[in-house]
């Protein structure tokens, strides 16, 4: 089997990126009747931060540990790479594919992650980069599943993501482009999402019958289904500083009662990929209310992180032997998904 890397959104096609939700689910729903089936026995996850994370990381090391796995975490300064190491990222990248299975990453650079994946025997999975945050939109997607409207398939989902154009805005984004979605930027025009990425996502929408819609007009909310925000100002170096930003977003992009109200849609879910600034991209009830999904989002980045390392390593998993689990429909449907 060739290696296979999860760099960015685009990285599978419709179908894996089907497969891998499915997949997901299907792991969930039979860890959460009691059964942890060891897939990952034996294999090793080595994961390099050089910025914070709670969710990834957490959501990354109990997924290798529930399916039997070890997770290693590389912290900048114990391992010789970076400012006060000795040794570039390839040799590095070459000795950490021989040293574990799969390789984690999150860091500013893009294309340091791309030269990790180029010199690594084992597969590379972005854990987010200032570009994009793949094994967010797998958790996304999962999680859109999961609250389907009733009667709606995918293909009829409006998503509208509210405020600045992040990497949490590119991975909604191209994940809507590719699951034939109707995507929507509410936010001011000078903080929108490029002509390239956009030229890039329209070519995916158009192949899968997806939309995809920028806008300063409040009237775009009307009809969604999702709305989603992320921080104003990040966690890493930005541009401007919170004052700016305030002054840009606040108070026409905040998600409040009375955005959710515009919609028109009594059903619509509010969605944040965390941590949230309360009080400013998002009110404090919108975030603890009803229509809020944002801790069943947050604890499917496990169950995606499940998905990935499973499909990742398809070819070294452990032999599962479920002739001696109790024989139910969950473990034989796993069982033949795996088999796939």
């Amino acid at each position: 089997m060739v290696k296979k890397d999860f760099i960015d959104t685009c990285t599978f096609s419709k179908n894996e990126m089907q497969y891998l939700a499915d997949l997901g689910l299907k792991i969930k729903e039979t860890i959460n009747h009691g059964y942890y089936p060891q897939l990952l026995k034996g294999k090793s996850l080595g994961m390099i931060f050089d910025q914070v994370s709670t969710r990834t990381r957490c959501s990354a090391e109990t997924a290798m540990t529930e399916l039997g796995g070890h997770a290693l975490y590389l912290a900048p300064g114990q391992i010789q790479l970076g400012e006060n190491g000795h040794e570039g990222l390839a040799d590095t990248s070459h000795a950490l594919g021989d040293l574990v299975d799969i390789i984690g990453v999150r860091t500013a650079s893009q294309e340091d992650i791309v030269e990790i994946a180029q010199n690594s025997h084992a597969p590379v999975v972005n854990f987010m980069s200032d570009d994009d945050h793949p094994t967010q939109a797998l958790g996304d997607l999962i999680t859109i599943k999961e609250f389907l409207p009733q009667g709606k398939k995918l293909s009829d989902i409006k998503l509208v993501f509210v405020g600045d154009a992040t990497q949490i805005t590119v991975s909604a984004l191209f994940l809507c482009a590719q699951m034939g979605m109707q995507f929507v930027q509410y936010g001011p025009k000078e903080k929108q999402l490029s002509p390239k990425l956009l030229r890039k996502a329209e070519k995916i929408a158009q192949e899968n019958g997806g939309t995809i819609t920028l806008s300063d007009d409040e009237k775009v909310l009307e009809n969604a289904d999702f709305i989603y925000t992320d921080v104003w100002y990040g966690l890493y170096d930005q541009e401007l500083d919170q004052t700016e930003y305030m002054k840009i977003f606040y108070p026409k992009y905040q998600v409040n009662a009375e955005m959710l109200t515009k919609t028109n849609n009594s059903a619509v879910k509010f969605m944040h990929c965390l941590p949230a600034n309360r009080g400013e991209e998002v009110t404090a009830s919108v975030l603890n209310g009803e229509k809020s999904i944002v801790w069943q989002q947050a604890a499917n980045k496990k169950t995606a992180m499940r998905a990935i390392f499973t499909y990742l390593l398809k070819d070294k998993l452990a032999k599962e032997d479920f002739s001696n689990q109790i024989d139910n429909e969950l473990q034989r449907d796993l069982k033949n998904m795996l088999e796939k």
